[in-house]
C-alpha cells in the first residue's frame, strides 16, 4: 500500500465528506465507492489495494482508526496511549511498547480520535469535560482523557471484553481456579448464596462474575446495573441498565443508584452491580437483606481484609453509619470471592465470609485460600470454612 499512500488520503478526504451524515454502507458498497473515487483523482487501484484501502477507511471513518490494527491482534486485552508517539499493548503477557505509526505522532491527532470515539460512544470529551468512559462498538471499553488534565498529551485506554465468557472449567485449566474451588463457586450460584468479587485493576473480577453468572438458571431473570457495560455472561434472560452522564447543560444524569433502585421494580430474580463504587452499595445491601436473594457485584479491594473499610467508605457515600453498612453486610453477604494479578495470571485466591466481631466490627473469614506457588494445588481451608459449607449444603 505505500505506494497509493498519497491518493488513500485523498480517498479518505472525498469520502468523509461525501458520507457525512449518511448510513454507513457496507464493504461491497464501499469498495466500489473506493474505486470509483480513486479513478477519479487519476489512479487505478488494484483489488487487493481496494480492499486494503476499504478497511483504511473503515476504520478512519467509523473504526478506531490507526489503532485498529493492534485490537486485530491475537490475545490482546489493552491498548493504551500515553499521548503522541506512544503505544502499548497487553496480549496476555504483560505490557510491550509498539512501535506508534505516523497517523499519532501528533497530539492533535490523538486528541481528534479520542474526541471521535467517545462521540460515538454516546460520551462528550472537552474542554468543559476532559475525560470520558464509554462502551464501543464490539465490547471494547474506551477511557479518554485530555490535556490539561493529562499535562502530557491525550490519554486513550481501550479494553477489549470477551464476546463470550470463559467457563468455570476453562478458568480451572488456565490455573486461574484451584481445582477443588469450582464445586463451591457452582454451589455459591445454585444455592443463591449472596456474594461480592473484590480485586484489584486488572485482576479478572469481570471474567469470574460473567462465567459465574453463566450458571445461573435459564429460568431466572437477571437485571445487570452497570456503568459502562462490560460484563457478558451467558444467559438467555439477562435484562441490562447502564447509566447516563450528564449532558452539556449539566443535567439529565442517571446514577447507578437510581438504577438499582429501578432494578428492584423489574421483578429481578438476581440483581448485579458490575462495579459497586459509591452510593449504590445502601440500595444492593438493602435489596439483598430484603428477600432479593442471589444478588452479586465487585468492589476494586486489595484484599479480602480490605473490604470491609472499602464498603464502609462507599455507605457513607450514601449518608450511612459504618455500624450500619457492618451489620448490613454481615446479614446480607454469604461471600466474598477475592481474586488477584500474580505476574500474568490472573487467580482466584480467596473466599472468605462475612462475620460481625465481638466487638461490632465487620471481618472477612478466610475460608479457603490458595497456594500463590501451586496453581494445582486447592490450597488450604480456614476458620470460615465449616459455616461456608454449611451455608452452601443446607440450601441446596
Amino acid at each position: 500500500m505505500t505506494t497509493s499512500e498519497p491518493v488513500l488520503a485523498a480517498v479518505v478526504a472525498r469520502l468523509r465528506g461525501g458520507l457525512a451524515g449518511h448510513d454507513r454502507p457496507g464493504r461491497d458498497e464501499l469498495a466500489a465507492m473506493v474505486a470509483a473515487t480513486s479513478a477519479g483523482l487519476g489512479q487505478v487501484l488494484g483489488q487487493d489495494d481496494v480492499l486494503a484501502a476499504t478497511e483504511r477507511i473503515r476504520a478512519e471513518l467509523w473504526g478506531l482508526g490507526p489503532l485498529q490494527p493492534f485490537l486485530e491482534l491475537p490475545g490482546v486485552t489493552d491498548v493504551l496511549v500515553n499521548g503522541p508517539g506512544e503505544i502499548w499493548i497487553d496480549r496476555g503477557e504483560g505490557l510491550r511498547r509498539m512501535r506508534c505509526p505516523p497517523a499519532l505522532s501528533e497530539e492533535n491527532a490523538v486528541r481528534a480520535l479520542a474526541t471521535r470515539l467517545a462521540s460515538a460512544g454516546g460520551r462528550r470529551l472537552d474542554d468543559a469535560a476532559p475525560y470520558a468512559d464509554a462502551r464501543l462498538e464490539g465490547g471494547i471499553r474506551l477511557h479518554a482523557v485530555i490535556p490539561p488534565v493529562a499535562p502530557a498529551g491525550t490519554l486513550i485506554s481501550l479494553r477489549v471484553l470477551r464476546s463470550e465468557p470463559l467457563t468455570l472449567s476453562a478458568l480451572v485449566s488456565s490455573g486461574s481456579i484451584p481445582p477443588g474451588w469450582a464445586e463451591v463457586l457452582r454451589a455459591m450460584i445454585v444455592t443463591r448464596a449472596a456474594f461480592l468479587v473484590s480485586g484489584g485493576t486488572g485482576a479478572g473480577k469481570t471474567t469470574l462474575l460473567a462465567s459465574l453468572l453463566s450458571l445461573v438458571p435459564a429460568g431466572e431473570r437477571i437485571v445487570l446495573v452497570e456503568d459502562v457495560g462490560e460484563l457478558r455472561p451467558a444467559h438467555p434472560h439477562l435484562v441490562r441498565l447502564e447509566a447516563r452522564h450528564a449532558n452539556v447543560e449539566g443535567a439529565g444524569a442517571i446514577s447507578l443508584e437510581d438504577l438499582v433502585r429501578q432494578a428492584l421494580r423489574m421483578r429481578p430474580d438476581r440483581v448485579v452491580v458490575g462495579e459497586c463504587r459509591g452510593a449504590e452499595v445502601r440500595d444492593l445491601l438493602a435489596a439483598l437483606n430484603t428477600g432479593h436473594a442471589g444478588g452479586c457485584g465487585t468492589v476494586h479491594a486489595n484484599a479480602p481484609a480490605d473490604v470491609p473499610a472499602r464498603l464502609e467508605a462507599l455507605g457513607a457515600l450514601a449518608g450511612l453509619s459504618a455500624d450500619a453498612v457492618r451489620a448490613q453486610a454481615a446479614a446480607a453477604l454469604d461471600a466474598v470471592v477475592h481474586v488477584e494479578r500474580r505476574g500474568r495470571r490472573r487467580r482466584v485466591m480467596q473466599i472468605a465470609i462475612a462475620r460481625r466481631t465481638s466487638r461490632g466490627e465487620l471481618e472477612m473469614l478466610p475460608a479457603l485460600t490458595a497456594d500463590p506457588n501451586d496453581p494445582g494445588s486447592d490450597g488450604e481451608t480456614g476458620p470460615g470454612w465449616p459455616d461456608l459449607a454449611q451455608g452452601l449444603e443446607g440450601n441446596q
